[in-house]
């Protein structure tokens, strides 16, 4: 990418600057007196991650001509914290071992300090976003849809009952509510029109559609050297796309004494990941879509690119 902004920087240098900002922002919100909640949050923080959510909130913020990275560094943060916070809380209830590469908070501190190390990471949140009055409401929304989905989804499959309706309604809650909340907060911050947040808003719910979708075919597919954690989960435990997409074929639910590798090799064989990738890829067209909202810019450009990146992506 190398579209020009204000200046001579690029559209990559400013975001650049812009999510180091972020950075410093969590390791300063996530500096506890208390050891191993310092350590665990530092451990999980510093093995990376896609930083999809804060990308999304910088560049929302810049597409509506903002320019003070700094200012919204620490709506970023704790959006990207939020969603740490829930990945460490998953490795509990998933048993999952890696997390972007490296051991989980779960495996290398054990079941209680996981637990505590989500909770810390989700009180950083509100401390981060104390100065920012109404935006709290759009964060605290996506809290609660996030905790929604992850209960319907364990519900659902304690019920054996995970339909592609039920499956989209859970990622819409546990996933898009949080990429709402980026592009709506990133608009907002730069004073944007009653228009523009519902555009942001609308590309970056659908944005965060698409890319669980890609994630569970991910789990699915990718090896996890690639993947950077757990692979094979969703399947393991009756859940994700391929299974909501089987069962509505009359193939992807278990029966009884079934093979898991026989289950999954049905998926594989079948037209199911086909399918899955071809409803990301509509979903990604409809973000970029509302994106025709807004007046075409370098930062604009740059959302549509993150888009793509989004279902391009094999990890």
């Amino acid at each position: 990418m190398t579209v020009t902004v204000a200046g001579t920087a690029t559209i990559a240098e400013k975001l650049d600057e812009g999510l180091a900002a972020v950075e410093r922002v969590m390791l300063e919100a996530t500096d506890s007196q208390v050891a191993v909640l310092r350590d665990a949050s530092r451990h999980i923080l510093g093995a990376g991650g896609k930083r999809i959510r804060p990308r999304l909130l910088l560049l929302a913020y810049m597409a509506l001509g903002g320019r003070d990275l700094e200012r919204v560094a620490r709506p970023a943060a704790a959006i990207e914290l939020m969603h740490t916070a829930s990945v460490v809380h998953d490795d509990i209830n998933d048993h999952g071992i890696l997390r972007r590469g490296r051991p989980s908070v779960n495996a290398a501190w054990g079941r209680t300090f996981a637990l505590l190390t989500g909770d810390f990471l989700f009180t950083a949140v509100y401390e981060l976003m104390a100065p920012y009055g109404d935006l709290n409401e759009d964060l605290a929304s996506a809290a609660t849809a996030l905790v929604e989905g992850e209960t319907l989804q364990a519900v659902a499959v304690k019920d054996n009952d995970f339909s592609r309706a039920v499956y989209m309604r859970i990622i819409a809650l546990k996933t898009a509510a949080l990429f709402r909340a980026a592009g709506a907060i990133g608009a907002k911050l730069a004073g944007a029109r009653p228009s523009e947040i519902e555009a942001l808003s609308d590309f970056g719910f659908n944005l965060g559609l698409a890319f669980q979708i890609v994630d569970d075919i991910l789990d699915l597919v990718a090896d996890e050297e690639r993947l950077g954690k757990t692979a094979g989960i969703d399947m393991d435990q009756g859940r994700g796309v391929a299974v909501a997409l089987g069962a509505d074929n009359g193939n992807g639910r278990a029966q009884a004494g079934d093979p898991l590798d026989a289950i999954k090799r049905g998926m594989l064989e079948g037209d199911t990941i086909d399918k899955a990738r071809k409803q990301a890829d509509l979903l990604v067209d409809v973000a970029v879509e509302r994106l025709g909202a807004l007046e075409t810019s370098p930062a604009t450009q740059a959302l549509v690119e993150l888009a793509r990146l989004v279902v391009e992506r094999e990890s």
